[in-house]
């Protein structure tokens, strides 16, 4: 269960990022706070990846934790690691899918804060070569989900 701690200037909101479709097989992972890979998991049969983890939201709204990396003053984003950076050196891909969150709308986050629900953001993991999708992957739906 992720911590609840936060400033008093910040909410802790929970957010789940599901690849579907991910190519059978490879392994991925989230990127952890001293980028190593972080709840390494692979898709056997084509089933969806879930990852779960914790994001303190500020005023702004500024997105903080663990899994949040940024990129010029608003821009902030989650890493999915792929294949040898997600801990397989065996794997022919050595990857990231970068995944935006400073785009959320505040609709969303106020609704997630309010009801503790979870931020679900779905995203395609296979690329239209058919190997693992790679760099800015667009979300295919977002919505408050629960627990």
């Amino acid at each position: 269960m992720p911590t609840r701690m936060a400033r008093a200037d910040q909410t802790v909101i929970d957010f789940r990022i599901i690849i579907e479709q991910p190519v059978i097989g490879v392994l991925h992972s989230l990127q952890a706070k001293d980028e190593l890979p972080l709840d390494p998991k692979y898709s056997r049969e084509g089933e969806p990846l879930v990852f779960d983890f914790p994001v303190r939201v500020g005023p702004g709204p500024k997105f903080l934790g663990d899994q949040v990396r940024r990129e010029g003053p608003e821009r902030r984003f989650v890493y999915i690691r792929v294949g040898q950076l997600a801990g397989d050196p065996s794997s022919p891909w050595s990857r990231r899918m970068k995944i935006d969150i400073h785009d959320i709308e505040n609709d969303l986050l106020d609704r997630a804060a309010s009801t503790g629900g979870v931020i679900e953001t779905r995203v395609g993991g296979t690329g239209m070569d058919g190997t693992p999708a790679c760099a800015t992957v667009r979300p295919t739906a977002r919505r408050i989900a629960e627990h």
